[in-house]
């Protein structure tokens, strides 16, 4: 996981180009989804964060977004609903 306030942009660019980043989170809110995603465009840049993949994501504990990971989410939501009453 990498912070969006430690690299500059033209390091930025690289690194999606080369397969390096592959994802973007809001290290606040736990939220990872694609970097073509509206929301994800929206943070603050110092709340930005970017995984290599999904994976490392998950790893890390951050969920998939709501609005460009639909029904990676839906599962996400589920899942974490059936936990939820196990633990009941």
């Amino acid at each position: 996981m990498e912070k969006h306030s430690g690299m500059s942009d033209s390091v930025l660019r690289s690194k999606i180009k080369n397969g390096e980043i592959s994802f973007g989170g809001n290290r606040l809110l736990k939220i990872y989804g694609k970097l073509h995603c509206s929301s994800g465009k929206r943070m603050k840049r110092e709340n930005r964060v970017f995984f290599v993949s999904e994976n490392e994501a998950l790893e890390n504990n951050y969920r998939p977004c709501g609005h460009c990971m639909k029904e990676k989410y839906k599962q996400w939501k589920s899942e974490e609903h059936s936990h939820k009453t196990d633990q009941l």
